[in-house]
């Protein structure tokens, strides 16, 4: 296979590194795509081009590898590669989730295959999984850490005592998180991630703006110390339930025992727990940051397409059409200092504490109030879901 790669970022650099040291798959580069042709490179120059044509319209090439930033000139790309009948490996979670639609009307329109194992959970073979060990068992939820970026951030607060900024900064010298983080710490990354895989496991395809969302830049040293008084850590929990022919699917901070698989998934490390009918519960964990975890999902599926490879979307060609809803109860601790939330949204108000540094109530709230609360919009306020 030949190949075309936009973009020699972390993951481009740490998919070629990868594909140097792997002897069984027979691909070669072709050339890289960059924006910035003028920028010194460690491989030769002859191998960078800013033009996009000379990958797109290249008959030599069989598979375009997409690795860049911006999802919209992503979608774009990829869009022309396979009208043009090249198949495509891509990483990215937000134009996949934003454009699943028309992606999946894409491959089916030009017989050719779309693969973005990379796109969630980098090193974990979640979407393979999902396609393939469980294409015939009846899923009933999924859950985990989904954001390596977040994960490594919460483990040195909660197990260091570390400040949030100067976390923030190591995991970006790392390469963990992005120099703009607000994808990362918003929550908005593991919503796409949840996304594309509510697809695989139970055929939904879910608008990502429609998933109730909370990221952990609100979270204090008042939480953190409720936490451990409690045997908790605190996890950026992704999770998809099925509940009669619904979906309750949410991204949200929550205190996790610390007996808990998920409490015990630390720093980098994403971790997936699988829920079915006929296999009951399994438990898949690996790094979800890094150029070399994202790199080998990539290479993995281009070697997949080597023997010619596609997922056959099995949940979503059967009869149940389920639907997202928010008519559901959470359970959920509220923090705050001189304003409070609205009483009256609360179905019951189970536990409140005053004191100087803060104060909590905890209690049970229906989804769509918490969805349309203004009091989330307080400064000092944060939520943090409670299992």
């Amino acid at each position: 296979m030949k190949l075309g790669i936009f973009g020699f970022g972390v993951v481009g650099q740490g998919l070629y590194h990868v594909l140097q040291q792997s002897n069984s798959i027979q691909a070669e580069i072709e050339k890289f795509c960059i924006k910035d042709i003028t920028k010194p490179r460690s491989l030769d120059k002859a191998l960078f081009t800013d033009d996009k044509n000379e990958l797109l319209h290249n008959d030599k090439i069989d598979v375009i590898v997409e690795l860049i930033d911006d999802a919209e000139a992503a979608f774009e790309i990829v869009k022309e590669a396979m009208n043009r009948g090249k198949h495509v490996v891509s990483a990215n979670k937000k134009m996949i989730a934003e454009h699943l639609e028309e992606l999946l009307e894409l491959q089916r329109k030009n017989k050719v295959s779309l693969l973005y194992e990379g796109s969630c959970c980098a090193s974990i073979p979640i979407i393979r999984n999902l396609e393939e060990y469980y294409d015939n068992d009846l899923m009933t939820s999924l859950e985990g850490i989904f954001n390596g970026s977040t994960n490594f951030i919460l483990t040195k607060m909660i197990n260091e005592s570390a400040s949030y900024e100067n976390v923030l900064k190591e995991a970006q010298d790392l390469g963990f998180a992005e120099s703009d983080p607000t994808l990362d710490v918003e929550g908005i990354d593991a919503r796409y991630k949840l996304c594309i895989l509510l697809y695989h496991a139970f055929g939904l395809i879910t608008n990502p703006d429609e998933l109730f969302t909370l990221g952990i830049t609100k979270i204090n040293t008042f939480d953190i110390e409720f936490a451990q008084k409690n045997n908790y850590e605190i996890k950026l929990i992704a999770r998809g339930k099925k509940v009669g022919d619904f979906i309750d699917a949410t991204v949200l901070p929550t205190f996790v025992h610390q007996s808990s698989i998920l409490a015990q998934t630390k720093n980098e490390y994403n971790a997936v727990i699988l829920e079915s009918a006929f296999s009951e519960s399994q438990f898949l964990y690996g790094k979800g940051a890094g150029d070399k975890p994202t790199g080998s999902a990539v290479l993995s599926d281009i070697s997949a397409l080597g023997y010619g490879y596609r997922y056959e979307y099995k949940k979503a060609s059967r009869t149940n059409n389920f639907a997202l809803h928010e008519d559901f109860e959470m359970k959920v601790y509220v923090r705050f200092k001189d304003q409070h939330p609205n009483e009256s949204d609360f179905i019951e108000v189970v536990e409140k504490y005053s004191g100087p540094d803060g104060n909590y109530w905890i209690g049970y709230v229906s989804r769509q109030k918490m969805k349309d609360a203004k009091w989330l919009e307080i400064p000092d306020l944060n939520v943090i879901a409670l299992g």
